[in-house]
């Protein structure tokens, strides 16, 4: 499974949603829109945070952790 955060520098939700999937051992890359334009062009990224699965977006925004349980499996 590839899971991508894609979020802004400034986001205040990224390294939390970050540390809630480690803790599930879900690992994942950052992508910053900053550095790939391409990403936001490509999934019309406008809200951070964001979760990439497998290149399909799962999540717009902050999800909740039983939201996140649920659909990685972990509930």
């Amino acid at each position: 499974m590839n899971v991508k955060i894609v979020a802004t520098r400034g986001c205040s939700h990224y390294l939390g949603l970050q540390h809630e999937l480690m803790d599930m051992g879900v690992v994942c890359e950052v992508l910053f829109v900053e550095d790939h334009p391409d990403v936001v062009a490509a999934y019309s990224i406008r809200h951070s945070p964001n979760i990439l699965v497998n290149d399909e977006v799962v999540f717009r925004g902050q999800p909740s952790p039983h939201e996140l349980r649920q659909f990685f499996g972990k509930a």
